[in-house]
């Protein structure tokens, strides 16, 4: 409505300024009583006219900065704006949908935030419950000795218990540590082609005496010169991770075999062991942190190694699967972007 009024009066400006343009070209052929009075009416007009677009102009503007006002008061107040039309071409259409973008970044933050502050408060509650365990046992341990004259061979078992006591929560502390830095994004990753042999040489060497103590023997099948775009300490550290957990889990005498197949996009490393298996329904639960099942409760470990791994490899655009055969052994899958 007020567009239409607009063009209206801009047509009536048009046709008097049209008017005086032939006044002054046909000014010879009019008559002098008619200029006397068709001069004054015109300039009224104008004036008029003006007077009107003015207030015209002041009221489109106290309407904008009302309409602009309502929106703003209305997403700060958690609402969707009223008045807001998205397919109006027009100034103030154009301004709203700037501040919705604006409105709906902000929230993203807000709930990023919120977020953030979520995982840290779980972060806080793990560390904490995981870490009570040890300490108690070292400081259980350390009353006995300093409270009762034990033998030197008791002592120095105690003293052997509460050194696997400390090694395990040093152990705990750095998994955790971990853990935290790969859910906040504090750290950051180098990618660079590098061979893959080398990375896997790093992540057996880590197992290789616990598998040689158990007589575990272990195969590898890789390309001595297979090259892939990725950061070999961390992929080294994930695959690591996932041969710990064979290790852990196969019986003495057992195998693990780590093979190293190029596909079409990816690298694919399957890691498969002898070991007990794992159901089919826990495949997901495996990867979550510090899941722990209920037939390997008396094993050590905190459960954060394959959540570990996966998280590790998932930020280098790769990803993990499973398959396994409770009783007969698991694969573990590592998929690794060319």
């Amino acid at each position: 409505m007020g567009r239409m009024k607009f063009l209206s009066e801009k047509r009536i400006l048009m046709s008097t300024a049209l008017v005086l343009i032939l006044c002054g070209s046909l000014w010879e052929y009019i008559p002098s009583g008619c200029l006397r009075a068709l001069l004054p009416a015109a300039g009224v007009l104008i004036f008029v006219l003006v007077f009107l677009w003015d207030g015209r102009q002041k009221k489109e503007q106290s309407d904008f900065a009302n309409d602009i006002c309502g929106t703003v008061d209305a997403l700060m107040n958690g609402e969707s704006p009223e008045n807001y039309q998205p397919y109006e071409d027009s100034q103030v259409s154009k301004v709203q949908g700037k501040l919705l973008q604006y409105y709906d970044r902000m929230q993203q933050g807000r709930e990023q935030s919120e977020q953030d502050k979520q995982t840290i408060q779980e972060l806080v509650s793990d560390i904490s419950h995981q870490v009570k365990t040890p300490i108690a046992n070292i400081r259980m341990f350390t009353n006995i000795l300093q409270q009762h004259r034990l033998s030197d061979e008791k002592r120095a078992e105690f003293l052997g218990t509460m050194t696997g006591q400390i090694n395990k929560l040093d152990f705990l502390m750095q998994s955790l540590i971990k853990m935290s830095r790969l859910e906040t994004g504090t750290f950051t990753l180098h990618m660079e082609e590098g061979s893959l042999y080398n990375t896997i040489a790093q992540a057996v060497n880590g197992i290789w005496a616990t598998a040689d103590q158990k007589q575990i023997r272990i195969d590898v099948t890789c390309d001595s010169h297979a090259v892939v775009r990725h950061d070999a300490k961390w992929t080294a550290e994930a695959l690591g991770n996932i041969l710990d957990n064979a290790v852990k889990y196969t019986p003495k005498g057992g195998s693990i075999s780590i093979c190293v197949r190029p596909w079409q996009f990816y690298t694919r490393i399957d890691i498969t062991d002898t070991g007990i298996g794992i159901a089919a329904g826990h495949y997901n639960d495996v990867f979550q942190r510090f899941y722990r099942a209920e037939e390997v409760a008396g094993e050590e470990g905190v459960g954060l190694g394959l959540y570990l791994a996966r998280g590790i490899i998932t930020r280098q655009k790769g990803y993990v699967s499973v398959k396994s055969k409770v009783g007969e052994g698991t694969t573990f899958s590592v998929f690794l972007l060319q």
